[in-house]
């Protein structure tokens, strides 16, 4: 396993969950680490991305304000952290990692590499 994920679980409407995904060695130096999340029925999406250096972070618009990622290299960890949970957040989240350049990743994600099994998070009302 390349990259694995915990961290989810239910959660009440309004209330904050701690996303965390560590990267084996084999992913490469330099990566870009970063979550989509996927719901029933639907596409998987972006949510945040996190270049390898921590200077540049990204958001899908449905989570700004809310969400915030982080990222420690020592411990090859990236942490999502989600405040203000509603219904709607509700999915499969994924630790995706990989070169491409974290300002693509919105539009990308075919594109990237390495993916965890995900965790569930769900949020009721």
């Amino acid at each position: 396993v390349q990259l694995q994920a915990c961290g989810g679980g239910l959660v009440q409407a309004g209330g904050s969950l701690r996303l965390s995904c560590v990267a084996s060695a084999r992913i490469e130096s330099g990566s870009h680490m970063g979550w989509f999340c996927q719901a029933p029925g639907k596409e998987r999406e972006f949510v945040a991305v996190i270049s390898y250096r921590g200077g540049r972070t990204y958001y899908a618009d449905s989570v700004k304000g809310r969400f915030t990622i982080s990222r420690d290299n020592a411990e090859n960890t990236v942490t999502l952290e989600m405040n203000s949970l509603n219904p709607d957040d509700t999915a499969v989240y994924y630790c995706a990692a990989d070169l491409l350049d974290a300002s693509s990743w919105k539009r990308s994600r075919f594109a990237l590499n390495y993916w965890g099994k995900g965790t569930q998070v769900t949020v009721s009302s």
